[in-house]
């Protein structure tokens, strides 16, 4: 069942009912669904389809040559193996003249690894014959530092040639939702909350009632997918898993500094910034900075990846009991107690997806939206506004304007102390900005809190909002 990505669906369709030629880069970390994209895509089309093997030249060639002959005549199951990648990319090139055909490379970046002039190879064609043709050529990659450097940069022989792009990223929170109808809204974040809107994560999951049972029978059981997934990305992904093993786990564990994550690895500053860099690009780690602010020593460094930040939340630290079969007993103690204080930064991301995607009667034109975090310097204490953003245009006045939200993902309705640390926190931020107020919460807000919002104008936004309910 193929759910969501109506946009990128669209762009494809649009680009190939031009009905000329096309090169459309597709490109996003693994298992966030750009396989599953092309072929929805590519249904009733005529298409030549070559996964990129990690191998050889010759027996990615022999790769292509299948998949030519399976175009051609489909029912063969003997093939020839043409001479050379030019042999059979002129034959797709012919057959693209006449035709309009989706000629796709999957997993590129394999490709271009044990051939490095595919690229200039294919730079050529596209200049020289492609072009005038009717092909429809897709460039897809899940190595994301690969297609931007080597395939989008400007110093790419490719570049120039394409004429679309998609950054395909994990799905949001309403479209998760689209997989569970029948759940209620709190269940469908918690959902989110543990996969990220990866739809394989979210297949392999398998939530059917609750998340609890889920959680034991496919990430809490060492015999399910989920359960090794992290540790296996790392392995396929990266030379050294074990050192990137430790670094998101002492990411999870709290330390947030680059020295700190160096000093509880064992690792020198130089080198454990270079593997966090590889970690970044991979888009497990982020590095977050107070809003507006730039990156300096207030950075710190946070697992961006929802299902890496739940796995190393949770498993390593109950390895034993899941190892012994316990886990069942212990769950109710060791997770479910401590669900929704994780959920908590995950809820501000669903906020902030709300407040650039979803709602559509703003007070101001977005910019950015980001956390904010700093020293109230009256009362000597360290406060955090959950979601802050700007404002795209400036304002006659000298005082900006703001958007500040306050995000609670707990059992008790919000109250009065809650709004008032965000009008309090707001002015620390910028104590002549001009700021508009959003409350969000899953279990609802206090009478006098529903009272002084709608004095203030604040709005007051539930989880069954959020969702369009």
């Amino acid at each position: 069942m193929f759910l969501a990505r109506e946009r990128e669906l669209k762009e494809l369709k649009y680009r190939y009912d031009k009905d000329e030629f096309e090169c459309v880069i597709i490109y996003g970390r693994r298992r966030v669904g750009k396989t599953a994209l092309i072929n929805e895509f590519c249904k009733g089309k005529d298409v030549i389809y070559l996964p990129a093997l990690k191998d050889t030249i010759q027996g990615n060639l022999e790769a292509l040559s299948a998949a030519i002959q399976a175009y051609k005549e489909p029912d063969m199951v003997t093939f020839p193996v043409y001479a050379s990648f030019q042999q059979a990319f002129d034959e797709i090139g012919r057959i693209a003249s006449e035709k309009r055909i989706v000629f796709v490379i999957d997993e590129y970046p394999y490709l271009a690894k044990v051939d490095p002039t595919i690229s200039s190879r294919l730079q050529h064609l596209i200049d020289l014959k492609w072009k005038s043709g009717k092909m429809f050529l897709i460039l897809c990659g899940s190595s994301v530092s690969f297609m931007e450097d080597e395939v989008l940069a400007y110093e790419s022989p490719l570049f120039g040639r394409r004429t679309g792009q998609i950054h395909l990223l994990p799905m949001s929170y309403r479209d998760t939702a689209l997989f569970h109808p029948g759940l209620d809204c709190v269940t469908n974040a918690e959902i989110y909350g543990v996969t990220g809107g990866v739809p394989l994560y979210i297949e392999k999951l398998d939530v059917r009632k609750d998340v609890d049972d889920a959680l034991l029978r496919n990430v809490f059981n060492q015999s399910s997918y989920l359960f090794e997934e992290p540790e296996n990305l790392l392995k396929q992904e990266l030379r050294e898993p074990s050192t990137y093993n430790a670094i998101i786990k002492v990411i999870a564990e709290g330390a947030t500094k680059l020295a700190e994550i160096a000093s509880k690895t064992g690792l020198e500053k130089s080198a454990c910034t270079t593997y966090i860099k590889t970690l970044v690009d991979l888009g497990i780690v982020e590095r977050e900075t107070p809003f507006l602010e730039k990156e300096g020593r207030r950075s710190i460094y946070r697992i961006s990846d929802p299902f890496f930040r739940f796995w190393y939340r949770f498993v390593p630290r109950n390895m034993g009991a899941i190892m012994t079969g316990r886990i069942e007993k212990t769950y109710s103690y060791v997770v479910k107690e401590y669900l929704h204080s994780y959920m908590g930064a995950i809820f501000e991301d669903m906020c902030k997806q709300y407040l650039m995607s979803y709602e559509n009667d703003l007070p101001i034109i977005l910019n950015n939206v980001g956390r904010w975090w700093g020293t109230d310097p009256v009362k000597k204490k360290e406060i955090e506004i959950d979601l802050i953003g700007d404002s795209v245009i400036d304002s006659n006045s000298k005082k900006k304007e703001y958007i500040a939200a306050s995000c609670k993902f707990r059992n008790r309705e919000m109250d009065m102390k809650d709004y008032q640390d965000l009008k309090d926190y707001s002015r620390v931020f910028d104590k002549n900005g001009v700021f508009y107020y959003y409350l969000f919460s899953i279990c609802g807000f206090k009478d006098d809190v529903r009272e002084q919002a709608r004095m203030d104008g604040t709005r007051l936004v539930s989880i069954e909002e959020m969702y369009g309910l």
